[in-house]
């Protein structure tokens, strides 16, 4: 079974020096198409930002030379690094982040520095970050873009439709679909620590966020806030 999504090949405009780019990404053995997704921020000095890189094509290289000089690459947890190697070959100037442990995972790339709470030089000022806590099989850093309302995640929280998921419902058991939150590997196995998620959590609702740009499924264009709160309340709330 395959999930279509709407795909652009070219970068989606989201809002002033804003944008998202969408691929197809089948997922290892359910075989179902959840989608992927890159960001692209514009930054004060004109270079670009790239959130978690998907394949690059023609198309793309030629749109995002116009939108700017490509600064800043980033692999934002320790499952998207797939395609930093075209990214690193490409664009030999971008400076190279990467998550917490993933050049252990990845010894054959080059990193110019690791991600963690700090933003780095290149875009201090202009978006915040936040390593989260308790996943250490994702840790995964979360970015607010305060001059959008902006929170970029990646795999902390999928948004799959649930229309999209009704043909398979191993998956759609699977990845709780049908509205914006972690999917079950993540609540029960990925996250180890619920307390120290638990503070992440209240970090990330302490940024005055609206829209929220995950990697797998739809961009929830308002009410971000509310809904990420509602999504991780199960770890707000003790037991």
């Amino acid at each position: 079974m395959v999930i279509f999504f709407h795909m652009e090949r070219a970068p989606r405009n989201l809002a002033s020096n804003l944008w998202v780019i969408d691929r197809p990404f089948k997922l290892p053995y359910v075989g179902v198409d959840i989608g992927t997704r890159m960001t692209c921020i514009r930054l004060a000095d004109g270079r670009l930002f790239l959130h978690s890189p998907v394949k690059l094509d023609g198309v793309l290289r030629s749109s995002l030379d116009a939108l700017g000089e490509v600064r800043s690459v980033v692999a934002p947890n320790k499952l998207h690094h797939l395609f930093l190697a075209e990214y690193i070959t490409s664009y030999p100037r971008a400076i190279v982040y990467a998550a917490p442990s993933l050049s252990k995972k990845r010894p054959d790339l080059h990193f110019n520095g690791e991600l963690g709470d700090e933003p780095q030089t290149e875009w201090r000022g202009q978006i915040k970050q936040h390593l989260f806590r308790g996943a250490p099989a994702l840790n995964e850093v979360v970015f607010f873009h305060p001059a959008t309302r902006t929170l970029i995640l990646t795999d902390l929280a999928f948004n799959i439709p649930k229309e999209a998921a009704k043909r398979s419902p191993l998956f759609y058991w699977l990845w709780d679909v049908g509205h914006l939150g972690p999917h079950r590997f993540v609540r029960l196995r990925a996250i180890r620590d619920r307390q120290a998620a638990r503070g992440s959590v209240e970090k990330i609702l302490s940024w005055n966020f609206d829209r929220i740009i995950v990697s797998h499924g739809e961009v929830l264009e308002t009410d971000g806030h509310n809904q990420f709160a509602a999504a991780f309340a199960f770890l707000r709330h003790r037991q």
